[in-house]
């Protein structure tokens, strides 16, 4: 799956660095998870030493990939708005995890009017006020490239076309997904459901 991992390979693809995309297979990762530092993915590995924590490995690129803030403000603020994504994928997870279809239908419909819908709203208008087309400042950032990943996969595999109602968000994300080094990085990446 794409999972955790994906806006660290998105900030790579974008960064144009080349790097090792080891993806693990359920039935491998019980004798793996012992080895990473805190018995869950993904892990960076970086000059024989591990860092964990998806969220913590995207700051730690950003940062040496030129793609962090301009100055301690934007880069809390785009610290910011990456936790609300992650706010979102925690409030939306039982959804994922539900594997009886008619519960999994049923959590759906709950979350569209108490998450989903304001998730979404609420970013249009961010993307509005903020008036670059990016979220924080006028140039793309790392909170950008996890705010595309979550809102690509929304319409591209939660809620196909979700983005249809919400104009600044469709086009955000129409115009990373054409950047050159993304185009080519979806383009190329394994094929997954999540």
């Amino acid at each position: 799956m794409m999972g955790r991992a994906e806006p660290a390979r998105l900030i790579f693809a974008y960064a144009g660095v080349n790097f090792t995309d080891e993806r693990i297979e359920k039935s491998e990762w019980p004798a793996l998870k012992s080895t990473t530092p805190h018995g869950q993915l993904p892990v960076l590995h970086v000059d024989g030493k591990q860092l964990a924590q998806s969220r913590v490995i995207e700051r730690f690129l950003a940062k040496k990939l030129g793609l962090s803030g301009d100055n301690e403000w934007e880069t809390a603020k785009m610290d910011e708005l990456v936790a609300c994504v992650e706010d979102f994928l925690i409030q939306i997870a039982p959804w994922f995890k539900e594997q009886e279809q008619a519960k999994k239908v049923e959590i759906f419909r709950s979350l569209i009017d108490t998450t989903i819908i304001p998730f979404i709203s609420a970013f249009e208008n961010l993307l509005i006020s903020n008036g670059t087309g990016y979220f924080v400042g006028d140039k793309i950032s790392y909170a950008d490239l996890a705010i595309f990943h979550i809102f690509w996969f929304m319409n591209t595999k939660i809620l196909p076309g979700s983005l249809r109602k919400y104009p600044k968000l469709l086009e955000f994300v129409d115009k990373i997904a054409n950047i050159d080094n993304i185009k080519k990085w979806i383009a190329q990446r394994p094929k997954t459901e999540a």
